[in-house]
């Protein structure tokens, strides 16, 4: 299921900060090199190559729900890794991996229960779970102001009936949730992390408003952004908060 389209390649050119943000998630996960870890979300397949780097005797197969997103990573990535396209409440990979990272991806999954069931059917026994996610309390001020302005005459005829398509779910019930699905040795944190995007009108068109974006009218678009800038203080933050994940399938 894909939750939202994606442009991914204004997705690749602008998204330098969910990079930033997802190599110390990358640096987090314990390896010896010589592993096959399953990239549970890997977008363009930006994540994915820093992942391959701890990897030089190892294998990635790296997964994503949009078409668009896929069609990126193979031609980013190459023969570098197996890039499939996957939806993650009906993954099925053969042979357990012997980890799965995943960064920016859960939160556009309305399902966790289910989530966290077919990541551990993915995993051999020992093997782990490492991943970051939209947490509690992500980009609250941004979606205030977003719901503000699509409230407006010009704008409110093409939200009628629309339902933000992501969940950004607390530590607390995660670390409930983890351990229901059969997970062990389970930690979960928030993490603050604000961005100042260099380009915030492309960003917040592509990344955090994409799902908004998408709702409207080519001609409506723009209007819908700049009246989302005008209400946001100089410099534009996105006010990131990250949902950290650390957990393992019991031996």
């Amino acid at each position: 299921m894909v939750a939202r389209g994606w442009d991914a390649e204004s997705y690749d050119r602008v998204g330098g900060p969910t990079t930033t943000m997802a190599a110390a998630v990358v640096d987090r996960l314990p390896l010896a090199g010589d592993e096959t870890v399953l990239d549970a979300g890997c977008g363009t397949g930006r994540v994915t190559e820093l992942l391959l780097g701890r990897l030089p005797r190892g294998r990635v197969i790296a997964v994503d729900a949009d078409p668009e997103m896929v069609r990126l990573a193979r031609r980013n990535l190459g023969g570098r890794a197996e890039v499939r396209r996957a939806d993650l409440l009906a993954l099925r990979v053969g042979e357990p991996v012997d980890a799965i990272l995943s960064t920016a991806t859960f939160h556009w999954i309305l399902d966790h229960e289910r989530l966290f069931e077919r990541l551990l059917a993915a995993l051999r026994p020992g093997a782990r779970l490492v991943a970051q996610c939209g947490g509690r309390g992500n980009i609250a001020e941004l979606r205030a102001v977003a719901e503000t302005v699509a409230a407006e005459r010009a704008f409110a005829p093409w939200f009628e009936g629309w339902r933000a398509p992501w969940y950004y779910a607390g530590p607390e019930e995660t670390a409930t949730r983890l351990p229901a699905a059969g997970f062990t040795d389970v930690r979960t944190w928030l993490e603050p992390l604000p961005v100042v995007p260099d380009e915030p009108a492309q960003y917040l068109a592509t990344v955090t408003l994409g799902a908004q974006v998408e709702r409207l009218p080519a001609e409506l678009r723009v209007d819908y952004v700049r009246a989302v800038l005008d209400r946001l203080d100089e410099p534009v933050t996105v006010g990131y908060v990250r949902l950290n994940i650390d957990a393992r399938r019991p031996w």
